[in-house]
């Protein structure tokens, strides 16, 4: 496993242990917590009475998180006996509600009477039940008492009364006797600060097993592989074996997770992001997928006809693994919580600042689409557009290269490109050869006949010559020549074999014109001298 993976998901892991800024003892899981750092300030909520339900669970949390336990006690209201154990019961009903029981502070009633719909007696408002086996549940419940200081919510009697016998029940009781306190404090996702350790201890050993048993599964499915007539299974095997090995690490990760021992919401909150990195890995395999997928198609018989199939392959290649990104980012943030729907509307609003600050990036992408679809120039092809004359090197998403025969790079933009007059000499079926051979003034009439006869009878019998039509005119008398225009197109589209057939042609002009008696003229001019009188 790459040692970048294993940086990123420590990082991430390592943020997700920090102390959680809210209110100890609120609770959101990944949903809520991630929701909470992206979505816009919640409207103000009312103010919470200093003797609500909410503000005791508050004021109790922060001590017990501070190791404050006895100061914690007096939000008990201890049974008969029970007054000297009041920072151990404490303690001890904290421990259960952690792992029991996840209260949400934001449901907790907020004003002095509590919640009055609830069907209780007044003042006594229930936050939940803890599970004791047999399917039985036995109720957390918080009561109004008088104070010499004032009235103050307390968890009733009957509810400690039960703490003993709840935190005996628990798994990790044992850890709690024998380890620090502050391996006990709540961190993010209702995981306590030693589960989160372990979760940092366990990811490279996760990472490792998972390459272990990745590279075991690869060999499997190579040798399955193998058995198949095609190439291309075998090279997506190769391709997809970080996937594989991420996979593997994801599920016994899931497969492990009870031993973290972990309540409720904790649990939760390991499953999301399991799931997302499990989103991440699917996508991640997508990606790999794409390139194989171009590899087959480019090495079909549908390639080999198609002259226009690399850049089609390089361009969808492109916009897919763009489009799988975007999804897999998309994907793993609706598992951690983050409301998509709203990223999505917030993104369409965006759209309109993309239309405005992107328009030149738009206008190329459209360009890229309007040249995979119309296909003016390929891979490969020589090309003019305006001024520049070159080998075409690269499509991409945004601009297209020409190698000049300069050797020097020339990058046009998809967008203006698709608007401008692309000559193509790669297209052309055969190529032109045109010649002007200016012969001496001295030259019969008998002499010029034969000059044309024998250029058309080179011309004809020259195999790579098309027959269908070929021009030899004696053209013009001209001021220093009697000049003989010759048009001809050579079969072929090699420029280089063009030129061999254009200097084959041209050395037997030279020779016809040396048998016929005549030369070739150069340019010449008689200077007339008038004496004064």
């Amino acid at each position: 496993m790459p040692l970048r993976v294993l940086a990123f998901l420590s990082a991430i892991l390592l943020l997700g242990a920090c102390p959680v800024l809210a209110a100890p003892g609120s609770v959101g899981g990944p949903a809520k917590a991630m929701a909470a750092s992206l979505s816009p300030s919640p409207t103000p909520v009312p103010e919470v009475s200093p003797d609500s339900p909410r503000s005791a669970l508050a004021g109790y949390f922060a001590l017990c998180d501070g190791g404050q336990y006895e100061d914690a006690a007096r939000f008990l209201d201890l049974p008969a006996g029970s007054e000297t154990r009041g920072a151990e019961l404490a303690k001890q009903l904290k421990a259960v509600l952690d792992h029991s029981l996840w209260i949400d502070l934001a449901r907790v009633p907020a004003l002095p009477g509590g919640d009055r719909d609830d069907g209780l007696p007044p003042e006594v408002d229930e936050l939940g039940t803890i599970p004791v086996g047999h399917g039985k549940r036995e109720p957390v419940r918080l009561v109004r008492r008088d104070r010499p200081d004032g009235p103050q919510w307390a968890f009733s009697r009957a509810t400690v009364a039960r703490v003993p016998g709840w935190y005996e029940a628990l798994p990790d009781r044992v850890l709690r006797e024998r380890l620090p306190d502050f391996l006990f404090r709540t961190r993010t996702g209702g995981l306590v600060s030693w589960q989160w350790l372990a979760i940092l201890c366990a990811v490279p050993l996760l990472l490792v097993a998972g390459r272990l048993l990745g590279w075991g599964t690869r060999r499997v499915l190579i040798l399955l592989a193998k058995r198949t007539a095609t190439l291309w299974d075998e090279e997506l095997v190769r391709r997809l074996t970080g996937p594989i090995s991420v996979l593997w690490a994801i599920g016994l990760a899931r497969a492990g997770l009870p031993y973290l021992q972990a309540n409720a919401s904790g649990e939760a909150f390991v499953v999301g992001i399991l799931k997302a990195f499990f989103a991440l890995d699917f996508f991640w395999a997508f990606y790999r997928a794409i390139r194989v997928a171009a590899d087959a198609a480019a090495t079909s018989e549908w390639a080999k006809s198609n002259p226009s199939a690399p850049s089609i392959l390089t361009l969808g290649v492109r916009a897919g693994e763009v489009t799988i990104v975007a999804l897999g980012i998309v994907a793993a943030l609706s598992e951690v919580g983050v409301p998509v729907a709203s990223l999505v509307a917030g993104l369409g609003i965006g759209g309109i600042a993309l239309a405005l600050a992107a328009q030149k990036t738009v206008e190329n992408l459209f360009g890229s689409v309007s040249l995979g679809i119309d296909q003016p120039l390929r891979v490969g092809d020589t090309v003019k557009v305006g001024d520049f004359l070159g080998t075409v090197e690269t499509i991409g998403l945004r601009s297209t290269r020409l190698r000049t025969f300069d050797r020097t790079i020339v990058t046009i933009p998809n967008g203006k490109l698709a608007d401008r007059e692309i000559e193509s000499f790669t297209q052309r079926d055969r190529i032109r050869l045109t010649a002007t051979l200016g012969l001496v003034f001295g030259t019969t009439e008998a002499q010029m006949r034969q000059v044309l006869s024998s250029f058309e009878a080179l011309l004809q019998a020259h195999p790579k010559v098309w027959k269908e039509l070929i021009v030899v005119r004696f053209a013009e008398i001209g001021a220093s020549a009697l000049n003989v225009e010759v048009v001809a197109w050579i079969e072929t589209t090699d420029y280089q074999e063009f030129r061999a057939v254009r200097e084959e042609l041209l050395l037997g002009f030279l020779t016809t014109v040396e048998k016929a008696g005549t030369g070739l003229a150069f340019p010449t001019r008689t200077v007339h001298v008038a004496r004064g009188g």
